[in-house]
């Protein structure tokens, strides 16, 4: 559905991407994450055939974006951050208008229109100027705009900045409506947002990208936790560094007669068997044993550290 190939653009001195490359199937939700500066709104520029790379390429459904670019754009359904709408316009003469600029046959406007007016919430606001909504409502008319001749994809660029948190619930779960019609792409620097809304995220950092993959993918680690009571038991931390396949154990936390560790693993296999095992023969008594799951947040500080770069 998008492949982004070797991508790379540059403004004068300064390199913006140096060689960004993935794939995006079918009716996929994708992060396109990163910090600001990182790239990501070039990508959904150069994606969306508003800018032209300076080197690599960009498909959409087949087609080069360079080579083809009316016949992308029509595919796509584009939010910019900004979107531009016109204050002195009510609703429906902005998605009328917009209608006309997508070649939508005079015969299917009504329906189209009405279409994504209820998609997106606008039902009660058609006839109110653009001018008079909140935040939320405008961006409402950018998503409407956007979904107005049924595209195949959607890039949505920081498609909740500046919503309350109840606008920023609604807009979730319309996207996550849009994406059984569409395949959806969303660039922003909100963890929690992606974590939320996506299947799976692409991470950019400096111009690169640093991670690709579904998000239970980026959260798994070959850790556990474990919280043990102590009565009496010595050594437990040798014990369970003795477990094969353990690289380090360290006590998160003591609380009262129980102790919690954390077993990292240096292998991907899980190591709660091998921990409910030896806490069976030497009969110690659990009150917690998990995988360690990593949180986006995590991950991202780590790459970010790596980067040298700043925690979140």
């Amino acid at each position: 559905m998008i492949e982004a190939k070797n991508l790379k653009k540059r403004y004068g001195e300064v390199e913006a991407l140096s060689g960004v490359s993935f794939t995006i199937k079918d009716r996929e939700i994708i992060g396109l994450l990163g910090p600001n500066g990182a790239g990501k709104t070039t990508v959904m520029r150069i994606l969306t055939g508003y800018l032209q790379p300076t080197y690599g390429t960009a498909i959409i459904e087949g087609l080069d974006v360079l080579t083809h670019n009316r016949e992308v754009q029509a595919l796509i359904g584009y939010l910019p951050e900004n979107a531009p709408l016109y204050p002195e316009l009510t609703v429906q003469s902005y998605l009328q208008m917009m209608a006309d600029l997508r070649e939508i046959p005079i015969s299917d406007q009504g329906h189209r229109i009405g279409e994504a007016v209820r998609a997106t919430g606008l039902a009660d606001r058609p006839t109110a100027l653009i001018g008079t909504l909140s935040k939320g409502y405008r961006q409402r008319v950018g998503l409407a705009q956007a979904i107005l001749h049924r595209p195949k994809i959607l890039v949505l660029d920081e498609p909740t900045s500046g919503l309350d948190p109840t606008q920023i619930v609604e807009v979730r779960r319309l996207i996550k409506r849009l994406a059984q019609e569409s395949t959806v792409l969303i660039s922003t620097h909100i963890l929690s947002e992606v974590e939320a809304t996506c299947d799976r995220a692409i991470i950019i950092m400096q111009g690169q990208v640093k991670a690709d993959a579904r998000l239970s993918e980026l959260s798994a680690t070959a850790g556990a936790v474990v919280s043990v009571e102590k009565n009496g038991h010595a050594g437990i931390p040798k014990l369970l560094a003795g477990i094969s396949g353990v690289s380090k154990v360290e006590v998160v936390r003591e609380a009262g007669n129980t102790v919690t560790y954390r077993v990292c693993g240096s292998t991907d296999q899980d190591l709660c068997p091998a921990i409910f095992a030896l806490a069976k023969q030497d009969d110690w008594r659990l009150t917690e044993l998990k995988k360690e799951v990593r949180t986006l947040e995590a991950v991202f500080n780590q790459l970010a550290i790596s980067e040298g770069g700043v925690r979140v």
